[in-house]
């Protein structure tokens, strides 16, 4: 296993402010988070990343796992200069978020895991699907993908940005893809959540089937600090479906903490 190269953006918003740190879903890019960022950039400076072979962040080498997508994150967020963030990452961005938890303690003051887990499916449906892709490439999830990522009328409330984000899983690299979906099929830190002790929030979309709220109540009674949020009419990409809930459920949860650990 390998670190692989996470390009991370450049932070934008007040000088001197905490950093959000937002995480992608697989098959995503940092257009997830787009809607959302002007509406948390009042008051953190915020940064995003993509994954391995997903949108900025170049094709992986070798094989990789969740924890290693986490230690690239950890670089890139040092390589800039910062010693202490926020996060908050969908899917399998918000499952790198428990990693870096476990695995980089002191770079994380809080963390916001949202629509993920802490396992996601089943190893021999993310195997299977690693080989569509390797076989038939991310244009045959399109569908599927679209079926799961979105509540009922998401696509038709934005259909430009729920157009781009279906294009990005179509540009992402097909290894890179199915590598990612490897580095899910391994991944379970079930039995490790009662070592992170910083303020976690689960939040949920309540349409969501990939990560519904047991995902949400179960990170949540896990951690020693945690708590869940819901995010009304949004499936699986609530930043992209719902941007001002998904900024306000945030902003509740970091800004109660900006006098305790961020300062």
């Amino acid at each position: 296993m390998t670190v692989p190269e996470i390009v991370l953006t450049e932070p934008s918003g007040p000088t001197g402010a905490p950093l959000i740190v937002l995480g992608p879903s697989l098959g995503t890019s940092t257009i997830l988070w787009e809607t959302t960022i002007p509406l948390l950039r009042e008051r953190y400076r915020v940064a995003a990343w993509d994954l391995p072979g997903h949108g900025e962040s170049p094709p992986p080498t070798a094989p990789f796992t969740v924890a290693d997508i986490a230690d690239g994150v950890a670089d890139a967020v040092r390589a800039r200069g910062e010693d202490r963030i926020l996060y908050a990452g969908v899917s399998l961005g918000g499952a790198t978020g428990l990693e870096l938890l476990l695995r980089h303690p002191a770079l994380v003051s809080a963390a916001a895991i949202v629509a993920s887990g802490a396992r996601l499916g089943d190893p021999g449906a993310w195997h299977e699907r690693a080989a569509q892709v390797r076989a038939q490439s991310t244009s045959s999830l399109i569908i599927g993908s679209a079926q799961r990522w979105f509540a009922p009328g998401s696509i038709e409330r934005r259909p430009e940005l729920s157009g781009r984000l279906l294009h990005a899983l179509q540009d992402a690299d097909d290894e890179g893809y199915a590598r990612c979906c490897e580095a899910l099929a391994a991944y379970d830190v079930r039995d490790s959540l009662g070592r992170i002790d910083v303020p976690v929030r689960a939040v949920w979309g309540r349409f969501d089937q990939v990560a519904p709220e047991q995902k949400a109540t179960e990170i949540a009674e896990g951690v020693r600090r945690g708590s869940t949020a819901v995010i009304e009419d949004a499936a699986h990409l609530p930043p992209a479906e719902q941007p001002e809930a998904t900024a306000s459920a945030l902003l509740d949860f970091f800004d109660a903490l900006s006098e305790g650990p961020l300062r």
